[in-house]
This record gives structure tokens, sequence and C-alpha cells, in this order.
């Protein structure tokens, strides 16, 4: 625990290599980020943020090694991870040491973890509102395709409902591996075409998400009546895709870097001067970015960064991120975020098409399934009466 004065130092989970560092790598900039301009604001606890680096590799084992090894070499807490199976394998290290893991991705939601601070989308955040955009809007035949590991099941199994419950049907269900032969992508296109006129939603992640798409691509489907919906593929994943190969596709996130605010005007302006002007910024992205906002407020609230009372202080403010005005549950440990569905248009960049007017709380266990949220209509969105 840090005394006052002293640097506070906190760990880096992303991945700089492996099948999902094409995502890692823009949260990992996102969370740098945030840490740089907490220490031009003068730091934490009158010391320095400091930042300890690792690389995953997109590896649960290795995860958990190099979650051990940032607590070996000082850090009083940890960020990242993307896949749900090392968020699985680090916590139990996380809980041991009586530490927190902040983790800024979506996931399948139904879990609690007294060591863990959700940021990302719960279901309720995300698979609820694409699963009334897409039957609204593209009919009522879907084809699942997704990685073979935890969320994929998961989230699949809850959209399978969704969709269910709104009336329309899922036509198969194909799972393939984290880092898919050309045999396997080849094969379920293949299904996808003799299936019919289908939507397809993806849970595919990382660099298998990008070849997927790109054989999609060459397959010739007609985007505009079969586009691949999805709530994992965004920008850094469209940037390695190619635009032209990206435009119609759907995505469903709490964020999208075209979000007309002004903070996120300024974090969109800070992370480009910093990264690039052509630096892709995921939804994912933004929450690792907000997420250590989240932390040094809560540790300068408290005084210290004690994990208990921290905890304690997370739910006590509201903070002004990109997406719009967020804060932590007390209850779940998950975030209050902001729906919305964005369909890619010309160039790559996102096009908002229904957004929540409001923050919507975060439901992992979807007690309230059905529970709809005050949405903008796409005239709202884009100014239009």
């Amino acid at each position: 625990m840090a005394s006052h004065g002293a640097p506070v130092t906190i760990g880096m989970l992303f991945s700089q290599t492996g099948v999902t560092a094409v995502l890692e790598r823009s949260q990992r900039q996102a969370a740098m980020l945030a840490v740089s301009q907490i220490n031009s604001e003068g730091g934490l606890l009158g010391g320095e943020l400091l930042l300890l680096d690792s690389d995953p590799a997109s590896n649960p084992a290795r995860s958990r090694t190099e979650a051990e090894r940032l607590f070996d070499a000082g850090a009083e807490a940890l960020f990242g991870c993307y896949m749900s199976s090392t968020r699985k394998a680090v916590l139990p290290v996380v809980e041991a040491r009586n530490s927190l893991l902040f983790y800024p991705t979506l996931y399948e939601g139904f879990e609690y973890a007294s060591c863990c601070i959700y940021s990302g989308a719960a279901p309720n955040q995300n698979a609820g509102m694409l699963a009334d955009y897409l039957t609204d809007t593209h009919g009522d035949s879907y084809f699942f395709v997704g990685s073979n590991y935890v969320f994929p099941y998961e989230c699949n199994r809850i959209m399978r409902d969704l969709l269910s419950n709104r009336g329309a049907r899922v036509v198969d269900e194909q799972y393939i591996s984290l880092d898919p032969s050309d045999e396997e992508i080849a094969k379920v296109i293949a299904m996808i075409r003799n299936a019919g006129p289908v939507v397809v939603f993806s849970t595919l992640v990382g660099d298998g998400a990008v070849r997927f798409y790109k054989a999609y691509d060459r397959a010739g489907f007609d985007r505009a009546a079969q586009p691949i919906a999805s709530l994992t593929f965004g920008e850094p994943e469209i940037r390695a895709l190619g635009s032209a190969a990206a435009t119609g596709h759907i995505k469903a996130a709490p964020y999208f870097s075209v979000v007309d605010t002004a903070a996120n005007r300024e974090f969109v302006r800070a992370y480009r001067e910093s990264f690039g002007p052509d630096s892709p910024i995921s939804a994912e992205a933004e929450a690792a970015y907000f997420q250590v906002r989240l932390f040094a407020e809560a540790v300068r609230r408290a005084g210290t960064t004690d994990r208990s009372s921290v905890v304690r202080a997370l739910p006590t403010f509201s903070l002004e991120a990109p997406q719009g005005t967020v804060r932590v549950d007390a209850v779940t440990h998950h975030t209050y975020l902001w729906p919305r569905v964005a369909v890619v248009g010309e160039g790559g960049t996102f096009r908002i098409v229904r957004e929540a007017a409001q923050p919507v709380a975060p439901d992992p266990y979807l007690v309230e399934l059905e529970k709809r949220s005050p949405i903008l209509s796409s005239d709202a969105v884009h100014g239009r009466s």
C-alpha cells in the first residue's frame, strides 16, 4: 500500500502479441494515456502513478504468471485482460493478493468477484439493443459463428434467447479455433451460403475474426442484406481488415469514436496526438482509459490504495467518460454504460443508428432480461427532426 508522496504502481495485462493483440494494443495505449494525464494533473497521493507493463500473449496460463510477476514487482492493482479465459485465470491471483483487477472488456455476464471491477458491457448493455435493431431491420433468420472459448458459447446462449423472444430463429451455430485454419473458415463460409438469406452473428475475436471477415468479403455476400453483426468487431479490427471489406457490418457497444460529446472529442484528440492521427479506438480501449481514471479518483477520495477503501469509494461518484457519464454499481461491481448500435459506413467509419438516452444499469445476471431502456432513434442520433 503506497504511502503519501510515494509512487503508486499499477500493472497492465494487455497482450502485445497473440491472437487478440490487434484489439488489446489499443486498450494498452488508452491506459497509458490515462496514466500520462493523471501524472500531468499532479499524480496520486502526492506521488507519481507508475505503470508496470507485460505481454500475456493472449494466453490464460501466461496471464496468470504475469499477474504474479506484476504483484511481486510492486503493482497495487491490475488493469486488463481481454478474453474471459484470461480474466478467470487471473482472478484467483488477484484475490490471493487482496488486490483489484479492473476489467475493461465486454463479457458474457453471470459473474461477481469482490476483487474485480467490470467496466466493459454486460449482456444487457449491448446484446439486447442489438437484437432489437437486427429484428427491426434485418429479418428473422440468423447464423451464429464463434471462437471456441467461454465467451462465445455464453454470449450465443443469451443472444439465441433474445432473438427467439423477438420471433427470430437461429438456423445454425458453429465454433472454430481461436487461431483458425483457412479450411475451418472456408467450411463455415460454405455453410452460411447454403443456409440461404441469413444474418451472421459473430462472436469471433482477434486475428481469427479479421480473417473470417476477409473470407466473407471474398465470398461476395451482399452486406446490405446479409451483414455480420457483432459485439466485438470494432475499429482496430476494421483497420486490419480494410474499410472496403467492412462496409455494412454492424456492432453494438457503449462507445464508438464518433460519439459526439466534449469529453470524447478531447479523448480522441489526445489519443491520436499520442499514438498517431489514424490510430483506431475501440470501445474496449475507451473502457481501459476511463477505468484508470475511476481508480485514480477513488484513490484520491479514499486517501489510500487499500482495496476495501477503494471499493467503498468507487460507487460514490460519477465520471464523465468519453461515452458519457459512467459510475460503478456498489452491488455488482459493474458499470453504468451507454448502449449503442452502429453500422460501418464508407471509409470504415461507424455511423451510430441507435443509442440509449441515458446510462443503463448493469444487470450481469439478466434478472430483467427484457427490460427496455429509453433510446434515441436514428433520426435523433443524427440531429434530424
